[in-house]
């Protein structure tokens, strides 16, 4: 990363100087980051292949204003840190979901930061790692959702958050990630039908106490009391949705609309079907 971008992405998350390249720094830098910019997986539904170079992140989600999924989250997030002066590494690790026996390696990128100590880094998970977290066993404090950090029989490491109706985690080896495992999955998640990120619209904000979250026609805002849950109604609601609540200026998201709809009647078929235009 430039100066100039280093520059430019600090304004897009509102800081007015760069961070020191200390804790303090790390863990303002990383609030900020989950704070400007939401996660979202807009481009996969509209069948456009994120990217994994650098540059084209940069514009996507500092000078387009768009967010994005955790290849680019972290991507530019590790980018930064490094020309802040930070020791940085990007680290493979795998989601784990029902069903799965074993955690799919190279679905998620994550960051160690070297201190005092390893620091475990995340803006790509959700909206649910909002500060940084020390690599080693435990329950550690966030926002809204604590977060634990344990080791897996094959010696990994697992960071795990309990959301109350269901839990999720992903497994990680604290070494240099495998880039070309990186890739290969990447373009998987970006284009085959089994992929969560195909199948479902997923959008979320940190929103500081409360997390903000859309998943296909269900809008959720969770705080420390529990969570408050709209259907969306239209493809126009929709757009207004993603505008107003993620900041979000993406008309032709409106073109997903019908197979969202189709999508959340296999998954709540006791719901009565709702327009399609």
């Amino acid at each position: 990363m430039t100066p100039a971008q280093l520059t430019a992405y600090c304004a897009r998350l509102g800081l007015d100087r760069p961070p020191t390249p200390d804790l303090a720094g790390l863990t303002a830098l990383v609030a900020a980051h989950c704070m400007a910019i939401p996660f979202e997986n807009i481009d996969v539904q509209l069948a456009r292949a994120p990217s994994l170079d650098p540059g084209a992140i940069f514009a996507k989600l500092v000078e387009q204003r768009r967010g994005g999924w955790c290849y680019e989250h972290n991507g530019l997030l590790g980018s930064a840190l490094g020309a802040l002066g930070f020791t940085v590494e990007r680290v493979c690790g795998g989601i784990l979901r029902p069903g799965l026996s074993a955690p799919a390696m190279g679905s998620h990128l994550a960051l160690i930061v070297r201190l005092d100590r390893p620091w475990l880094v995340d803006a790509g998970f959700g909206r649910w790692l909002r500060r940084p977290l020390p690599l080693e066993p435990g329950v550690w404090p966030q926002p809204v959702w604590p977060v634990a950090i344990g080791h897996t029989d094959r010696g990994d490491w697992r960071v795990q958050v309990d959301l109350g109706k269901y839990t999720m985690s992903y497994d990680f080896a604290a070494v240099p990630a495998d880039e070309a495992l990186i890739a290969a999955m990447c373009a998987w998640q970006a284009s085959d039908p089994e992929s969560n990120f195909v199948q479902n619209l997923v959008v979320m904000r940190d929103c500081g106490a409360t997390n903000v979250s859309l998943r296909g026609r269900v809008l959720v805002e969770t705080d420390a009391r529990g969570a408050c849950e709209q259907i969306i109604d239209s493809a126009q609601a929709l757009v207004a949705v993603l505008a107003e609540r993620f900041d979000l200026i993406v008309p032709e998201a409106a073109r997903l609309w019908p197979a969202i709809v189709a999508r959340h009647a296999t998954l709540f078929p006791d719901q009565a079907a709702a327009p399609t235009t």
